[in-house]
């Protein structure tokens, strides 16, 4: 199978076949006329780091993974190790987003009860500016 044959197989792009044969993680085989040519194998690892990807993991978490597997050792307990640990991240994104979402929300109810004012030499938009004063109170 071809890179664009493969990736049509897995609604994915022929660039993202591409780079992840340049990492390393899928191994086609050259054929004479320089085509790279990608086997059932091929076909099944790519379908392992799109659905790890879809969890979360990272390119450096798959290529552990895959040599975990590659070494004959379950890569089981690493992949809950690791789910763990971006699960963790996640959460951490997930309540940064809150405290920005809860500021902004802070900021549209406050500036709306303000009046607009002209740019000065010392300020560009005071409702920006003085908002810190305003999340303190």
């Amino acid at each position: 199978m071809k890179v664009t044959e493969l990736a049509k197989s897995l609604r994915t792009t022929a660039d993202t076949v591409r780079y992840y044969t340049r990492l390393g993680l899928l191994k086609p085989v050259k054929s004479v006329n320089g085509y790279k040519s990608y086997s059932n194998k091929e076909v099944s690892r790519l379908k392992f780091i799109l659905s790890a990807r879809k969890l979360g993991f990272s390119v450096a978490d798959i290529m552990q993974i895959i040599n975990e597997s590659e070494d004959g050792k379950s890569a089981c307990p690493l992949v809950r190790s690791l789910i763990k640990e971006r699960l963790e991240e996640t959460t951490k994104q997930f309540q940064a987003m809150l405290t920005l979402r809860n500021k902004m929300s802070l900021a549209i109810s406050q500036w709306e009860k303000m009046e607009d004012k002209a740019p000065t030499p010392h300020m560009v938009c005071h409702l920006i500016e003085n908002f810190e004063q305003i999340e303190k109170t």
